[in-house]
């Protein structure tokens, strides 16, 4: 028999092991985490890297092929049923009726998921997401960060414990994408659970936790500052002429795992930091180049993960 879950517990998701295969292809392999209730848990990853995959499997929305685990108290394999009672899915393509108004669209959320005084909780709702005076004005009209806040509104307004949210400012400007996270805080502070899926470097440091998979492996988590720190990596920022050049050049020499242009520089990093910087010595006096010492960037990390990810499709 199922057992309901204990509230006072701070632990929202707990799972040991989990695998998913698709047509004879691992998509997740043997992924254990946590993650803290009121906690904004980020998810990054190449496209096709069981982001979504994983997400769905730790709020079970989809049944592992192995492995165990819980959610907000639930067993994700015996109690999906009720664990989908109380998860909001936000998806990245926008899901509600297009020719129906804002009022209308969250009215029609609330009596579905049988909230008391629908009305009044979509009037409420417009009102915290700062919907005022576009109550009538039909979704499709809408904006992408106008339609992403409407999502968000009806997403939330079942009060779920967790919120799932697969890439949600994709195609907002960075206004837009800002008041979304404001809000997103707003929420977790409430003491939601969020997990999120993202590509934004400036989006991943807004999370409390995060974790890189690729490929179907969990490769890094923790904090901003756990996951850079464990990457071990001593990186150098070099400017001038000739950067091109320089990075076909540097590229593939020993203790050097990743070159990469940002903007006017390169990043050059490794994990042998001695062979490193063997390799870029005799480049280090070169006329036109201004070489310094940095702390590696989370994206340095994520590409230098990147790149030793082994693709399980190819």
């Amino acid at each position: 028999m199922s057992v309901a879950p204990t509230p006072a517990s701070d632990i929202a998701i707990d799972v040991r092991g989990l695998s998913k295969s698709f047509g004879g292809r691992e998509v997740v392999h043997d992924l254990s985490m946590q993650v803290k209730r009121g906690t904004i848990y980020g998810f990054l990853g190449p496209n096709g890297s069981g982001k979504t995959t994983t997400i769905r499997m730790l709020c079970g929305l989809l049944t592992p092929d192995s492995g165990e685990g819980t959610c907000l108290g639930y067993d994700i394999r015996r109690d999906a049923d009720r664990i989908k009672r109380q998860v909001g899915y936000m998806t990245q393509r926008f899901s509600l009726y297009q020719d129906l108004s804002v009022r209308e669209n969250l009215e029609f959320v609330a009596r579905l998921y049988g909230v008391a005084d629908a009305r009044r909780a979509a009037a409420d709702m417009i009102q915290r997401l700062g919907l005022n005076g576009r109550e009538e004005q039909l979704a499709g009209a809408l904006s992408g960060g106008w339609k992403q806040r409407l999502a968000l509104g009806a997403c939330t307004l079942p009060s779920p414990q967790l919120l799932l949210l697969d890439e949600p400012t994709a195609g907002v400007d960075p206004k837009a994408r800002r008041d979304f996270w404001n809000e997103i805080h707003a929420l977790a502070a409430d003491g939601l659970t969020v997990l999120v899926s993202t590509h934004y470097m400036d989006e991943a440091e807004r999370c409390h936790e995060i974790a890189y998979i690729a490929y179907g492996h969990l490769l890094a988590h923790g904090t901003v500052d756990q996951v850079i720190a464990t990457s071990a990596l001593s990186t150098w920022t070099v400017a001038g002429d000739g950067l091109n050049a320089l990075a076909a050049e540097l590229t593939g020499k020993p203790g050097i795992d990743m070159v990469a242009p940002f903007g006017t520089s390169l990043h050059v990093s490794g994990r042998d930091k001695a062979a490193m910087e063997a390799s870029i010595a005799p480049y280090r006096d070169r006329d036109g180049l201004r070489w310094q010492h940095g702390e590696p960037s989370l994206e340095d990390v994520f590409i230098e993960l990147m790149t030793r990810a082994t693709d399980n499709f190819r």
